[in-house]
């Protein structure tokens, strides 16, 4: 199974709207990724380590294929609507990491 992990990076100042990323973004992004995407996690940064410090990442978002050759496949032809889509609830690209899921 690959995990590709889209981390949406906190700084000070950034915009970042949950509410539209949440209700319309990822919905949009699993009817684009079809079948393919056999899962899609959000996680909300709450915090660092040190308690009341701020979290290293206002969201990562999670998702979950059998292989990187099928996300490559069903990620590609939708490059530009998620470059378009991404300024509707940021000002900032992602940082992206495709991983095996180890457990």
């Amino acid at each position: 199974m690959i995990k590709v992990s889209v981390c949406h990076e906190y700084k000070d100042g950034k915009r970042f709207d949950m509410d539209y990323y949440l209700s319309r973004h990822v919905p949009a992004v699993r009817e684009k990724l079809g079948a393919a995407c056999k899962r899609i996690e959000v996680d909300r940064g709450l915090s660092g380590a040190q308690p009341g410090s701020k979290p290293p990442f206002f969201v990562m978002t999670h998702l979950l294929f059998d292989s990187a050759e099928d996300f490559r496949a069903v990620f590609a032809p939708h490059t530009a609507w998620l470059a378009e889509d991404r300024k509707r609830y940021t000002d900032e690209p992602p940082l992206f990491q495709i991983s095996e899921a180890e457990v």
